[in-house]
């Protein structure tokens, strides 16, 4: 048990330490209820929501929301329609959100299912090192997914090239008499 103030007050058997909080006008809370024994804190209790509320919300601030965006080709796609989707992708991936590549069959579509996985292995190729593949290119009823993340961002220390060095000091040639 911690006391109000912050001291160590030690192990209390509980109806002792609920006593000893009342008796300060104040409230017993568990901070931990995994340790052995658990950790409480004699303190008011509404301070304690209002300090964990705003701890909360720090650490939401620091979040960064990845949402899942879709881009969606057919067999038959179009060249200047492949390119625009691609940018749209790439878009998205700079923006740091991951990318569906999603292409539905219709009809007799489906007997050609290697024409699909060839135009998302060809958006795969050409998004090259701006995107890791989460998922790769597979089935789903009617419809073939692949799921793309961003790349991380590797960044590469350059270091200061180091001057030449002069060298070491030779001692002149010994003369002979």
């Amino acid at each position: 048990m911690i006391g109000a103030e912050g001291e160590q007050i030690g192990v209390l058997p509980i109806f002792e330490a609920i006593k000893a909080a009342k008796e300060k006008g104040l409230d017993l809370v568990e901070i931990s209820p995994t340790a052995v024994p658990p950790v409480c804190r004699i303190q008011d209790y509404g301070k304690f929501l209002y300090e964990q509320g705003k701890k909360d919300k720090a650490s939401k601030k620091t979040q960064k929301n990845i949402s899942l965006k879709e881009v969606k080709f057919s067999i038959n796609v179009d060249e200047h329609d492949f390119q625009t989707k691609k940018n749209h992708a790439i878009r998205f991936l700079a923006e740091g959100d991951k990318v569906k590549a999603s292409l539905r069959f219709k009809g007799r579509e489906m007997s050609h299912r290697n024409l699909g996985r060839d135009v998302l292995d060809r958006l795969i190729k050409e998004l090259g090192d701006k995107a890791l593949v989460e998922f790769a290119p597979r089935m789903e009823g009617n419809t073939m997914h692949a799921i793309l993340v961003p790349a991380k961002k590797v960044e590469v220390k350059q270091s200061k090239p180091k001057p030449p060095q002069a060298p070491p000091p030779q001692a002149p040639p010994a003369q002979q008499a």
